[in-house]
């Protein structure tokens, strides 16, 4: 199983055209489609329609997908370069935008290489807690996710005391139905690019819920690995808005990609 079929994406006809069932196993628990996995499907359609894989990616959520609604995807290509690709995506149900993409993807042999950010000092994924979702009963993407909590604090231990540094981490495995792990994908990073605003959280030491205003996903390696590092840094908060970078990296160290966003917190009433 890839990303594609984690999500439910699915195609039609029209190689520019795919579309993604809102279904519970990708919505949050507010019964919306999942901001990562809007943006994980839109990577997944974009890299078939172009046969290039993803460089980096940037979505704007515009409007909610219900579950039980149906989400269409269309992909246009303005430019296609010898290396380069440049590529849009809309996504919409019936008339209503839900998001919009705008993508690079391609690939080049080139000697330049090198990490200059650092793996943090964390325990591994099986020397850390288990987090749950934050209800018993809760049917949404976090029941399908194994997720343990490297750096932070469970739903009660959120208590209202701040932290100093805005840092947070999560080790988060993909799992297929059989348990094992997901492939490595561009897509399946778009997914775990989405977690500033449990940062934000985190870093403010109270639940507040949010909504992501974007994502931008740069992709930097492959490198298979079971688990990721999800290393959330909010970078501040203020007006009622939340600014912040994901690192993500694999179980050796390997800096797979990075995410940025921006997110609008909500009253707890909401």
């Amino acid at each position: 199983m890839d990303a594609s079929d984690w999500l439910g994406l699915q195609a039609t006809h029209n190689r520019h055209r795919w579309y993604l069932p809102v279904t519970e196993g990708i919505a949050t628990r507010g019964r919306f489609l999942f901001g990562g996995c809007g943006l994980g499907a839109a990577v997944a359609a974009l890299e078939a329609t172009t046969g290039r894989p993803l460089v980096w990616a940037t979505a704007q959520y515009l409007s909610y997908a219900m579950i039980d609604d149906v989400v269409d995807l269309d992909v246009s290509v303005p430019v296609a370069g010898h290396a380069t690709t440049q590529a849009r995506l809309v996504a919409h149900v019936g008339e209503r935008d839900i998001l919009t993409v705008n993508a690079a993807l391609g690939s080049k042999d080139h000697p330049a290489k090198g990490q200059y950010v650092e793996f943090p000092d964390l325990p591994g994924p099986l020397e850390c807690a288990q987090r749950p979702p934050r209800e018993e009963d809760e049917r949404s993407i976090m029941t399908r996710l194994d997720m343990r909590l490297a750096k932070g604090r469970q739903w009660d231990e959120l208590e209202g005391h701040p932290v100093t540094d805005g840092r947070s981490a999560l080790w988060v495995r993909l799992p297929n139905a059989d348990g094992s792990a997901l492939a490595m994908s561009a897509s399946a990073l778009a997914i775990l690019g989405d977690y500033v605003p449990f940062g934000i959280s985190q870093s403010q030491g109270i639940w507040w819920p949010s909504n992501s205003l974007d994502n931008t996903i740069r992709i930097v390696s492959l490198a298979e690995t079971e688990w990721v590092l999800v290393d959330v840094r909010v970078e501040g908060v203020s007006g009622g808005f939340g600014h912040g970078t994901v690192y993500l990296w694999s179980e050796s160290g390997d800096l797979l990609a990075t995410a940025s966003q921006s997110a609008l917190l909500r009253s707890q009433r909401h």
